[in-house]
């Protein structure tokens, strides 16, 4: 009888102890408020993670007691959300530009002027005799006239008299128009004659103003000697600094060269580029004669699938292609960056060898035109998931022609940009099929939702706020632009996160809290779900990570 209890107190503790052991993982968070944004966008406590995945989410009770690890901690009062998945901006074009000069916010050419100047001083420019070849140009980005007192293009007579020997080059905050100086026309063979297909050389009484638009100013940077690696290098990592510190872990990046993908790959494998990237490519001969022949490329942090295609141009400078003319400039309707054999060839080819097209449409008659030419190859079942970036301007009955095979990218800050003056450009009519990214949710069954940084602020949370509550960051206007158009804050959310991994082919790998995807998330302060809409713009990330691994910490 005692050799039984014996036994029996022998097995009951060989039970227990196997109930208690727990599982080893390498971080355990718990007492957050945890946005998993699953199927049923579930709200969870804990989380725990091993070898840069997710094992697990669930109530602190359950973690805490079916996991151990040497890193635990306590989140109590803050908030988790997916890594943000920026669906469309330039971020290699950011890092570039945080080493030029910045433009953005300028209220007057005047002032841009003692921006290039003071730029100079600060960074000892003055122009010195060279030793090699070399031009040394300047380069600025982020003027806009529409928020000048006199909102009319400048000329270049004042580059030209400051800088008579020295090349200038200053781009529009959209990147689809420069001003540049008479320096900078004579190295690219600029005259009154030039003509360029997709682009404007602006003439005014007859001479030469200085402004270039879409593919004029394209093939003027191809005068501007190319960036070394350690070039290259310094934007990219200056450009994850910031992207970092706002909780951004992918980034769309709209328009690259093999050249900047092949420093990103060589950057990550070493470790330091964190950031994980989903490259389009700019269809240059160089990219389509590579990528066509070689394939896709993938890795755990470089998704290479994709072409950027540019329909036409930008509404602030007047280069988006549309049906019927600019209600602010008669018989002007803008134009196509490239003949309609053009896209309909790529297409093709993209279809061919496998590639995903996404086509730059800010104008309706743009998104018309590649609408069309997109529903000949997904018309199909077929998971294609071809994009419209922007998707600006719509015509009524070309809604119906977005799905989930055909994608609608925007950026909501576009609308609370552009609101000020898209009337005057569109007419009071058309502009309610514009930043209608309510009508495109309910057509297409998601939106990827983007900055396109640095046309306009890196931040995320100005991303959130300009889809809710449809404002700018000053609270205007009351009731908000267009609020038809709102998006819901669970759908703003989805679209910084989830959908936006849909729209990359990687919603099975991140973009949601979920068992086996990449622990790459966010921790803030505030919770963007039921805060204040006010308070919106005020969270601050508080940590982030990818793939389990703290790369911020505020």
């Amino acid at each position: 009888m005692i050799k039984n209890f014996i036994s029996l107190i022998a097995i009951i503790c060989i039970l227990y102890s196997c109930e208690i052991k727990k599982q080893e993982c390498d971080l355990i968070i718990h007492h957050a408020t945890i946005y998993t944004v699953d199927s049923g966008f579930s709200i969870k406590e804990a989380i725990a993670i091993k070898d840069g995945k997710i094992i697990e989410t669930g109530s602190n009770e359950t973690i805490l007691k079916k996991y151990i690890s040497g890193e635990i901690q306590d989140l109590t009062g803050k908030f988790i959300y997916p890594g943000f998945i920026d669906a469309h901006c330039h971020f290699y074009g950011y890092g570039k530009g945080l080493q030029e000069v910045d433009l953005v916010g300028t209220k007057s050419f005047d002032e841009v002027i003692d921006r290039v100047e003071n730029y100079i001083v600060q960074n000892d420019l003055a122009p010195k005799p060279s030793i090699t070849k070399e031009i040394n140009w300047i380069i600025g980005r982020g003027w806009d006239q529409n928020d000048w007192e006199v909102k009319e293009f400048p000329d270049k007579r004042k580059l030209d008299s400051i800088f008579p020997n020295t090349p200038v080059l200053l781009t529009r905050v959209d990147g689809h128009a420069a001003l540049v100086n008479q320096k900078a026309l004579d190295i690219a063979g600029f005259t009154t004659k030039t003509k360029i297909s997709g682009g404007e050389v602006e003439i005014k009484n007859g001479k030469l103003t200085g402004v270039l638009i879409d593919n004029a100013e394209d093939s003027l940077k191809k005068c501007i000697a190319k960036p070394s690696f350690n070039q290259i290098k310094n934007a990219l990592l200056n450009a994850q600094e910031n992207c970092l510190a706002y909780g951004i872990t992918t980034v769309d990046d709209a328009g690259l060269d093999k050249t900047i993908v092949d420093a990103i790959d060589k950057l990550q494998k070493e470790n330091e580029l964190h950031m994980r990237v989903y490259a389009m490519l700019t269809p240059n001969d160089n990219n389509i004669s590579y990528y066509l022949a070689k394939g896709k490329y993938k890795t755990d942090k470089l998704n290479v699938c994709s072409f950027k295609f540019y329909g036409d141009g930008a509404l602030g400078s007047r280069g988006a292609c549309l049906c019927h003319e600019y209600a602010d400039k008669p018989n002007w309707k803008g134009f196509l960056l490239s003949d309609i054999s053009y896209f309909e060839k790529f297409a093709s080819l993209m279809n061919d060898k496998g590639f995903q097209m996404n086509t730059h449409c800010i104008g309706d008659s743009a998104a018309k035109v590649i609408l069309s030419i997109y529903k000949k190859y997904c018309a199909s079942s077929e998971n294609k998931r071809w994009r419209i970036e922007h998707a600006q301007v719509i015509l009524k009955d070309n809604f119906k022609d977005f799905s989930k095979n055909i994608i609608p990218s925007v950026q909501s800050t576009h609308a609370t940009s552009d609101m000020y003056w898209a009337a005057e450009r569109l007419g009071n009519d058309r502009v309610k099929y514009a930043y209608a990214y309510k009508d495109l949710l309910n057509a297409a069954g998601l939106v990827a939702l983007g900055t396109d940084f640095p046309v306009e602020d890196i931040n995320p949370f100005k991303t959130f706020y300009a889809a809710v509550a449809r404002k700018d960051s000053k609270g205007y206007p009351e009731g908000g632009f267009q609020m038809e158009n709102a998006l819901s804050r669970e759908q703003t959310l989805k679209g910084m996160t989830i959908w936006a991994a849909y729209s990359n082919f990687e919603e099975n790998e991140k973009g949601s809290l979920e068992k086996n995807k990449w622990a790459d998330f966010v921790v803030t302060d505030n919770d963007l779900m039921k805060c204040k809409e006010e308070h919106i713009l005020q969270t601050q990330v508080m940590q982030t990570y990818i793939g389990g691994k703290l790369v911020y910490k505020k």
